[in-house]
């Protein structure tokens, strides 16, 4: 049993310095991918939204592959399910609030 508590800083100092190549990589998207827009980015949302809502109008929907619909599908469900983590997290309970 000794033997093993000695291995554990070795061991700990090993599995840190194999992780920390992929931990630095995952910060270089996390730094991107996670910042707020940036005020120059706004246009380019409101272009993003107002396309999204033409096409919804359109019909535009309709002229999409199976491969297409099935992706726009699961982010779709994605957000939602996320969305429903949030509300799980920010009650602190799965159903209902403390009232």
């Amino acid at each position: 049993m000794a033997n093993v508590v000695a291995k554990v800083p070795s061991m700990m100092s090993s599995a840190i310095a194999q992780a920390r190549p992929k931990f630095n990589i995952f910060m270089k998207y996390a730094r991107v991918e996670l910042a707020p827009p940036k005020i120059s980015e706004i246009p380019q949302i409101k272009a993003g939204i107002s396309k999204l809502l033409t096409s919804a109008k359109t019909g535009a929907w309709k002229q999409q592959t199976v491969k297409q619909a099935t992706l726009n599908t699961l982010v779709g469900a994605e957000v939602l399910f996320w969305f429903f983590v949030g509300e799980c997290i920010g009650k602190r309970h799965i159903v209902g609030y403390k009232v």
